[in-house]
């Protein structure tokens, strides 16, 4: 089987390079529409958010205790606050209901 190693990942590759290749290739001129300059824009954050968001809710003991990081996460990031300060005051709020839900049982 480790033969074909070889041959997936030349398949990888090549597929990783048409994705990559065919728009520059085919869009000749810029590209002024609206809508679509819209969605281009908010393709990287879409993405970004769908691949997180499981991983957020998954990354601790409890669900309840990833969902309060979430929430002061997003509460400082609302706030305009530093990455740094995000970071922290998620890990904070996670360490915080870990500590309670602990202390309950």
């Amino acid at each position: 089987m480790n033969h074909n190693i070889y041959l997936y990942i030349l398949v990888m590759a090549g597929v990783t390079y048409l994705i990559r290749m065919l728009p520059l290739v085919l869009m000749k001129k810029e590209i002024t529409n609206p809508f679509f300059l819209s969605f281009l824009y908010y393709v990287p954050y879409a993405c970004l958010a769908a691949m997180t968001f499981p991983a957020i809710l998954y990354s601790t003991s409890s669900v309840l205790s990833a969902a309060a990081g979430m929430a002061a996460a997003l509460f400082m990031a609302y706030k305009e606050k530093s990455l740094v300060t995000v970071a922290v005051c998620a890990c904070g709020a996670v360490f915080a209901a870990e500590r309670m839900m602990a202390w309950m049982m």
